[in-house]
């Protein structure tokens, strides 16, 4: 979308309105591939080319794209570390480092110059530019993550692998007891008439497991679509001036985004996989 920008500016338009859905580009017999789908594995031949080639000659003292690497790979691990148990720390940390680096390279294509303007279709015939300053029907590229079939992917992976993690962390008894046992530690007679309250509060925290998902996705997909869609708008008064401090504003969304996505995945399995009440470490 960013694309429009000299478009729009030498001619005072406003920007079309950013579709919510993802356009198809083209389809593979009965599968559609949309634009969104194109950028995400533009994204990823990107990033394995960029660690490909900052690990092909690894030295003992790093340097360029080794040093950035480790430097990146060792601050996540250590924020993993920090806030999860050792040995499930060990589990999530390929998962989370995984989640704050590919969001935070589909968030940046959100800044760059021709995604959203660049692709084929029959312009709108009403718009007034130049035929050839007229957004495609069916841009090339787009954001991967204003894309809620993204981020409600990486919210399902993070929900199947949390889970997977529980039952292991757990194991079934010690899960249901995480559940629905007493809280608190009460012991004795006292849990007995205090039983139906717990197993309430049982089925309200497997709500609250169920939402994470949800949450996840939606947060991430609205911050990065509204803030798309706000820099869509912008470009289309005063020839584009109100926009330019919103790019900037948009690098910080999505630097943050990407780490609160990163975080609350950290929280969320903390919640599943520990062992407050117990006096002594899980074995």
């Amino acid at each position: 979308m960013k694309g429009l920008f000299l478009a729009v500016a030498s001619s005072g338009q406003k920007a079309p309105v950013l579709n919510p859905a993802a356009e198809v580009v083209f389809s593979l017999g009965p599968i559609p591939i949309t634009n969104s789908m194109i950028a995400t594995w533009v994204v990823a031949g990107l990033l394995f080319l960029f660690i490909r080639l900052g690990t092909r000659k690894l030295t003992l003292v790093p340097s360029g794209l080794q040093n950035l690497i480790e430097a990146c790979v060792e601050g996540l691990e250590a924020m993993t570390k920090g806030l999860l148990e050792p040995k499930v720390a060990n589990w999530a940390f390929p998962v989370v480092a995984t989640f704050f680096i590919f969001i935070l390279l589909c968030n940046m294509t959100d800044l760059l110059p021709g995604v959203g303007s660049i692709g084929w279709g029959v312009p709108d015939p009403s718009n007034p530019l130049p035929a050839a300053l007229r957004e495609t029907a069916v841009p090339l590229l787009r954001p991967p993550t204003s894309d809620a079939n993204l981020t409600g992917g990486m919210a399902l992976v993070f929900f199947l692998t949390n889970t997977w993690w529980t039952i292991r962390y757990q194991g079934p008894k010690g899960l249901l007891l995480h559940l629905f046992g007493p809280k608190g530690g009460l012991r004795g007679w006292i849990a007995i008439p205090l039983a139906l309250i717990f197993v309430a509060v049982g089925f309200i925290e497997i709500i609250s497991i169920l939402i994470r998902p949800v949450a996840l996705s939606v947060r991430l997909y609205g911050n990065i679509f509204a803030g798309e869609a706000v820099l869509d708008v912008m470009l289309g008064y005063l020839w584009g001036l109100p926009a330019v401090p919103f790019y900037f504003l948009e690098v910080l969304v999505a630097v943050a985004q990407a780490m609160v996505f990163s975080l609350l995945t950290i929280a969320f399995t903390a919640t599943t996989c520990s062992h407050i009440e117990e006096a002594h470490p899980h074995k």
